[in-house]
């Protein structure tokens, strides 16, 4: 940060907290947070943008009627107010704390999962839901992964064609069928979930954090998890939450991570999906979208890339993808035997 902001920060900083009858001493900047030395105590100063603003602190008031108190709590200004507009921004007031845990990861991981599936369950609503938007949806995206089909079913046709394949060529043809093959397994359980549901005219949905990670959950100093950073946080499907934090987990080397099998099933502990959400999660969770799009930038050549550049991607997707499969691959197995263990015990009944 140029020392031109640092000063313009300073400046701002003492007319917001003036709203909390506060008196500034210091401020260090963390990025989008500013750490505050007040006469009163160490507190946390974050801007956001207005257009986000309504649907945050609706999210967040409505989180703390139905008794969620696990998200750092943000101060009212003297005259009621939990945010202050300033320059053009939203600025609003939290306690700092230490996140200082040191607890071992995969406790701070189960206890995240914990939250956010208890978070889930006292935000959860019924909204109604059309025969025909669930129809359209449902047409909609197999039109789109239909597309996706033809076009790496085209690409891995013409790469073959060639006498001498480019590296990237190469490197798609051996690991066409691994993204096909979690295409078509998306494409069913896609299938599944639209044949059980297409009568249905009710779907579950809860406040969704928005960008669940561990970077958002910090410990407070009787080691409790709370959730910060709930800008994106909106109404929606559970698995709205659920994916992009388990996607990020698997943009890693080749692994197997039970842990992220582990992490998830204490979530359904607390919040049991239903059969058809279920299908959905597995469908989407499934999809190699982010393969598939490489794929795509490699054929269009936007920006001028190397080739180095998009084989290092592919091999990147590959793995997420293989990672993914894994994750995937554990949940159907488990859900199977779950089918399996029912279906005998309502035999024997």
């Amino acid at each position: 940060m140029s020392e031109f902001q640092e000063q313009q920060d300073f400046q701002d900083t003492p007319i917001i907290l003036q709203q909390y009858s506060l008196h500034t001493r210091y401020v260090e900047n963390f990025g989008k947070v500013k750490k505050v030395y007040t006469d009163k105590g160490i507190f946390a100063l974050k801007a956001i943008s207005p257009q986000i603003g309504m649907d945050f602190f609706k999210n967040m008031q409505y989180l703390y009627q139905r008794g969620y108190n696990r998200i750092v709590p943000i101060y009212p200004t003297t005259d009621g107010r939990y945010a202050v507009l300033h320059g053009g921004r939203l600025y609003y007031l939290m306690p700092w704390l230490l996140n200082e845990d040191s607890g071992e990861r995969d406790e701070r991981h189960m206890q995240l999962f914990r939250e956010l599936a208890r978070m889930h369950t006292l935000s959860i609503k019924e909204r109604s839901v059309k025969k025909e938007e669930r129809e359209e949806h449902y047409e909609e995206t197999v039109k789109q992964w239909k597309e996706h089909h033809e076009f790496i079913d085209e690409f891995a046709a013409e790469s073959e064609k060639k006498w001498y394949m480019s590296p990237f060529e190469l490197m798609f043809c051996m690991y066409y069928i691994d993204i096909t093959q979690a295409l078509n397994y998306a494409q069913k359980k896609l299938e599944e979930w639209f044949e059980k549901t297409k009568e249905d005219e009710k779907v579950r949905t809860v406040v969704t954090h928005g960008k669940p990670s561990m970077e958002h959950f910090i410990y407070d100093d009787r080691g409790y998890g709370h959730f910060i950073n709930f800008e994106d946080s909106k109404t929606a499907p559970p698995h709205f939450d659920l994916l992009p934090f388990l996607v990020k987990s698997a943009k890693t080397y080749p692994t197997r991570c039970d842990d992220c099998v582990t992490w998830l099933y204490n979530y359904f502990k607390y919040f049991p999906f239903k059969s058809e959400e279920m299908l959905l999660f597995q469908s989407y969770m499934a999809y190699p979208g982010s393969s598939i799009q490489t794929v795509r930038n490699y054929f269009e050549k936007k920006g001028g890339k190397s080739e180095l550049y998009y084989v290092s991607q592919l091999q990147r997707q590959y793995w997420q993808l293989k990672n993914t499969e894994y994750i995937v691959m554990k949940i159907e197995e488990i859900e199977q035997q779950k089918k399996a263990a029912a279906e005998q015990a309502q035999a024997q009944s």
